[in-house]
């Protein structure tokens, strides 16, 4: 949280976003608008291939194929663009916004979105980096002991397979040294006060094939409103999707709540869902004033943020909000 003047330029943003924030702010201060740096931000994150939750480098679906999803979306128009579900592209973000700059649609998906990316000349390639395929396969084949010979076990028993592999992310995490759930959530505010959120993802590691989370769908993943503020999320996405979480922090916002109540809120909506996979999702938020927070219902997260008077970006403790409303602050 900032201490309520306005700060903008600013970028708030998940930590995994730290090596795309020179490029963010350089934008920033060369009066670029918000979008721009919110997407020059994530474009870097995707390059990252030691990021296997974002881009070249992703975790893989069960079926061993590297599925991104991404989307933009401008608070001074509430335009949006997004894709899912894109094989084969370096960059889902910057297609995103080619959606949203070229097309009457908001989000494409599967083989539409990567017909539209080879429309709009983007190059083809693979994303499976070795170190990516070698966490891939030892966790899958740990699931499948047990199933019958072949490699058709694994295409006979996805649905198995998609649902004891949700089990326990953490647990994941810790085993192979990576995130399984994570996204990066970038929200950008520009000297003109107008404010942009870009997300990216290579989605839920094992995955079915074809699923989509929150970062794709506006509203869920990530929204921008110039009247209120902007929000995004990361963790499991069919919570935030389910509860419509960013939109509900702006939304909040609007209904009169300050940016530190509209964000808990959101969170105490997540506790409400009945879900036998329920993780951690965390938000991050700014309002149109340019203050700042991040929340979730896990704790031990963090967030962070700079501003055009910060040499480099700093990190925050997130605020916990447990199921029974009551938060706690760590000391920053």
């Amino acid at each position: 949280m900032s201490d309520g003047r306005v700060t903008h330029p600013l970028l708030v943003a998940s930590r995994n976003a730290d090596i795309g924030f020179a490029a963010g702010m350089e934008l920033l201060r060369a009066g670029a608008p918000a979008l721009d740096a919110a997407v020059a931000v994530v474009q870097r994150v995707e390059d990252n291939p030691k990021d296997h939750t974002v881009g070249y480098g992703g975790l893989p679906n069960l079926h061993g194929d590297v599925e991104l999803d991404a989307m933009v979306m401008d608070g001074s128009t509430l335009k949006a663009g997004a894709v899912a579900a894109l094989k084969g592209f370096r960059h889902p973000v910057v297609i995103a916004r080619k959606v949203l700059e070229t097309l009457p649609h908001v989000l494409l998906a599967g083989e539409g979105a990567a017909e539209f990316a080879r429309e709009m000349g983007f190059e083809e390639e693979s994303l499976l980096t070795d170190e990516a395929r070698t966490i891939w396969k030892r966790r899958l084949e740990a699931e499948a002991d047990g199933l019958p010979p072949g490699v058709a076990r694994y295409y006979r028993h996805m649905a198995r397979l998609a649902r004891s592999l949700a089990k326990d992310p953490e647990a994941a995490a810790q085993e192979h040294g990576t995130d399984v759930t994570g996204t990066v959530i970038v929200i950008a505010q520009d000297h003109a006060g107008h404010l942009a959120v870009a997300t990216s993802t290579s989605g839920w590691a094992w995955k079915y094939p074809g699923r989509v989370g929150d970062t794709p769908i506006p509203g869920a993943g990530g929204y921008a409103d110039n009247r209120y503020g902007a929000a995004g999320c990361t963790g499991r996405g069919e919570m935030a999707m389910r509860a419509v979480t960013a939109r509900s922090v702006v939304l909040y916002m609007k209904m009169g709540l300050p940016l530190w109540s509209a964000a808990r809120e959101a969170v105490l909506d997540l506790y409400a869902l009945e879900d036998e996979f329920a993780s951690g999702v965390t938000l991050y938020a700014v309002d149109a004033h340019g203050n700042h927070v991040g929340m979730s219902n896990q704790e031990g997260r963090t967030y962070i943020f700079q501003t055009a008077h910060m040499t480099a970006p700093a990190e925050r403790p997130c605020i916990f909000v447990g199921p029974d409303g009551r938060w706690h602050i760590p000391s920053s």
